[in-house]
Order: C-alpha cells, then structure tokens, then sequence
C-alpha cells in the first residue's frame, strides 16, 4: 500500500477507469498515477500545446489534482524508503528536489496544508529561512 505514516494511506481512483477508490501496492498505485499524470499531460483539452488555445476552466483543478498525488509518491519515499536513499548517498539530490516542488506548490497555493501534513515537520525545516 502506498503510505507516508502508518496514519495516512493512499487509495487509487482515477475517475474513469476506477471510479471507486482501491487499495493498491505502492508500485501498483505509482503506476497508475504516472500513466494518469501522462494522459492528462497529453490531453490537449486539458494542455493545449498550441498557442493561443485557451486552457479549460478546469485546469486548476487538474494541475492542484495531479501536484496533491505526486506529493503522495514524496511522503511515501521518505517515510518508507529513506534508508536506502541515504545508503545510496541520495538525499541531498531528494530533498532538492523536494525543497523545488514545495516552493512551487506553495507559492501557487496548489496543495492544501492539510494534504502536506505527512511531511510538515521536513517541509518547516527544508523551507526555514535559517538555512
């Protein structure tokens, strides 16, 4: 299952093929989400790439919608997989990572706080201006 803490866990539902929400394994839930993030992505009704077609109504629905879920797959790394990261002498290239989605998805008010919570006390330290 894909999970941050033992208190949050992540079920699946794409609203067309899964309408209901699904336990799934990590990989599984992981999978879905990237090739649903890949079809919105490609949806030119949703993403017009050509210039002057407007964006729909919806869009900031849809990018808060796939920012909320992409945030999942950083809660569930660093609460389930953080070891291995820091084995791999990874976590400097994580947390930059992190550090840039965070600033974005702040500064745009894309992802509610209390979708954040699984990573608040890393989101306080990453962003403090102490640093």
């Amino acid at each position: 299952l894909l999970s941050s803490q033992p208190r949050y866990e992540y079920h699946w539902a794409d609203g067309t093929n899964i309408k209901k929400p699904i336990k799934c394994s990590a990989p599984k839930y992981i999978d879905y989400l990237m090739t649903w993030v890949q079809d919105q992505l490609d949806d030119e009704t949703l993403f017009p790439s050509k210039i002057g077609v407007p964006f729909p109504k919806n869009f900031m629905s849809v990018a808060k919608t796939i920012l909320k879920r992409l945030f999942r797959v950083y809660a569930h790394i660093y609460h389930q997989h953080f070891d291995p990261v820091i084995q791999l002498q990874e976590e400097a290239h994580l947390n930059t990572s992190f550090k840039h989605f965070i600033f974005f998805v702040q500064e745009f008010n894309l992802i509610d706080r209390r979708e954040l919570a699984p990573l608040q006390e890393l989101i306080e330290k990453l962003t403090s201006k102490d640093r």
